[in-house]
């Protein structure tokens, strides 16, 4: 049965719906050796697909990982030429292709689940889901009630963004500094350095703990674990996790 291109791609575990689509307007996918475009459909039980010449099929399995991404290893599968730095693909050395779901920035650290279920990957990361996200953010100075409230309401950033309402507490203090607990349902790139720039508050590091309802728990740095059936389920079904 013919499908979208983008939805075949995703369900074979490329990439999320919207990376998909991006991976074909730049031209990198061929159906039965003639560029595709977006927008196309395509039968996968009779077109030949590929992606870079590479042969694309649905995988044998579906497979959902958590990850303790540590701090200065990038949250993709590959480095560009000529960047010798980690990836997450480093950290699980397994045989199937597997893709991280969203981001998480170089210096940051923390969950990130990796699977080849392409489906799931555009649910987790598509803005109209709002799943939310949960950091443990450590500060250098001790934040005071204004600096918690204006960061709950949502402040303009140096682009001119309005970040969207948060929820922010003070966990405990640490020293001169404190760790905050902060909780986004939207992910700007480099967000909550940014913010916390703004505030007055230096962020000297990001823990992230929780997406949706999948917990990082007692995972150490660089440990990665197999999802239990009721974790996939539960980020299957849920519309707001």
């Amino acid at each position: 049965m013919e499908e979208r291109l983008q939805k075949i791609l995703a369900q074979a575990g490329v990439a999320s719906r919207r990376h998909c689509e991006q991976i074909i307007a730049d031209g990198r996918v061929c159906v039965n050796d003639i560029k595709a475009i977006l927008g196309q459909k395509a039968d996968p039980a009779i077109d030949k697909i590929t992606i870079d010449g590479r042969l694309i099929k649905p995988p044998d399995q579906k497979l959902y990982i958590a990850l303790y991404k540590s701090r200065y290893v990038l949250s993709t599968v590959e480095a560009e030429r000529g960047d010798s730095r980690q990836t997450v693909h480093d950290l699980v050395p397994l045989a199937e292709r597997l893709y991280p779901v969203g981001r998480l920035d170089y210096d940051s650290e923390g969950l990130i689940l990796m699977t080849n279920d392409g489906e799931l990957a555009n649910r987790l990361t598509h803005p109209k889901y709002c799943h939310e996200k949960e950091y443990r953010v450590l500060i250098s100075c001790r934040p005071d009630n204004h600096q918690l409230v204006t960061w709950r309401r949502g402040i303009i950033l140096s682009n001119g963004d309005h970040t969207a309402p948060a929820r922010v507490w003070l966990e405990t203090s640490f020293g001169k500094g404190a760790w905050l607990r902060v909780v986004l349902r939207e992910g700007r790139k480099h967000q909550i350095r940014e913010i916390g720039k703004l505030l007055g508050l230096p962020v000297i590091r990001i823990i992230r703990v929780r997406i949706g309802s999948l917990h990082l728990g007692k995972l150490k740095a660089r440990e990665w674990r197999y999802l239990t059936p009721k974790e996939v389920s539960l980020l299957k079904t849920h519309n707001e996790i």
